[in-house]
């Protein structure tokens, strides 16, 4: 009776072996499995994936099925739940390579990198440019399009009472779903920290008062030249115009305080007619900037070149000719602008 007790139990403990190695194959041939469907190079059919907002990893699966991208989705399930990548997905628009695996994309929707989008705002440009170029993105949520400036300003920065100037010129990226308001958000911070950086750096001889009395100069030379080496000698020259109270007759800020009147010529009796930003009718700066400046503009604004100049005139091929007398600014004026004029 024992011994056929014993050969029972040994009998049970060999299925039981067995069992248990035929459920361990089955295991390690599922992994190997899944592990060879996972990371098996896919040609997706198109290019962008998105991940909606709040999407379960359910509906993750479900769209990459319906999507072509997968023929069934266990193998995914299984991964992810494996990997405990399953509950970090994150929304957004994922660009897709011409041969990703699963994993891979799985990867990629974890890590959160999502494709960005960019809209650029160039040095010397006004407000108004740089809101047509927000309202012409078409990636862009569009939430100040029938704001007023005011409307916008009390979004941003409630304190301020004037947008131009204020938004720090750069190539801003972004993901889909951001809205405008948000790009001007973090161009107006910029600014405000590129100025408070310079401003704390100012040579200590500037007349200039304020940070903001800095961005408006910044603006007039950003307008004035492109020629990078220029910018502090024409900041020279304003600076000693500024000591000495003489206007600082600037063509730039006239056509600015023109407004819609400007036709892409200015012309004597426009010199002449009195607006704030008139500066060959108005002593000092105009009450605001007429640009956006680029950190090199806001540079030379607060670190005038030394010079004795008083003037300048566009030589027309992009530079300009300095004077110290009124004498010789003439001279410079007849051969460089009015020659030009009469060829």
């Amino acid at each position: 009776m024992s011994a056929q007790r014993n050969h029972s139990g040994r009998a049970l403990w060999t299925w039981l072996c067995l069992i248990f190695l035929l459920a361990l194959m089955c295991v390690v041939a599922g992994i190997t499995y899944v592990h060879y469907r996972i990371h098996l190079p896919i040609s997706p059919d198109q290019s962008i994936f998105v991940v909606p907002p709040g999407q379960s990893f359910n509906g993750f699966a479900r769209d990459l099925k319906q999507t072509g991208l997968v023929d069934e989705t266990y193998s995914l399930r299984a991964w992810a739940w494996w990997t405990k990548q399953s509950t970090q997905i994150k929304a957004g628009q994922y660009r897709l390579d011409e041969q990703q695996s699963l994993a891979g994309i799985l990867d990629h929707v974890v890590s959160g990198k999502v494709v960005l989008f960019g809209v650029q705002f160039i040095e010397g440009w006004t407000f108004t440019q740089m809101r047509l170029a927000l309202a012409e993105h078409p990636d862009l949520v569009k939430e100040t399009t029938e704001l007023t400036e005011a409307e916008i300003l009390s979004l941003i920065a409630p304190t301020e009472s004037h947008p131009e100037g204020l938004f720090f010129p750069d190539t801003y990226r972004f993901p889909q779903g951001t809205s405008d308001l948000e790009i001007l958000r973090q161009a107006y911070a910029a600014m405000a920290k590129m100025l408070e950086k310079q401003w704390q750096a100012r040579d200590s001889s500037t007349p200039l008062k304020t940070p903001y009395e800095a961005l408006i100069l910044a603006s007039i030379i950003e307008k004035e030249t492109g020629q990078g080496g220029e910018r502090r000698e024409i900041s020279g020259v304003f600076t000693n115009r500024l000591n000495l109270n003489m206007r600082l007759q600037t063509d730039p800020t006239v056509i600015y305080g023109m407004g819609d009147k400007y036709k892409g010529n200015i012309k004597r009796k426009h010199l002449r007619e009195d607006t704030p930003y008139n500066t060959y009718t108005r002593h000092g700066l105009p009450p605001t900037p007429i640009a956006m400046p680029g950190k090199a503009s806001i540079f030379a604004a607060l670190h005038p070149a030394q010079t004795d100049a008083l003037y300048f005139v566009a030589k027309g091929e992009g530079s300009h000719y300095f004077s110290i007398t009124l004498k010789e600014h003439n001279a410079a004026v007849r051969k460089y602008q009015l020659k030009r004029k009469t060829n």
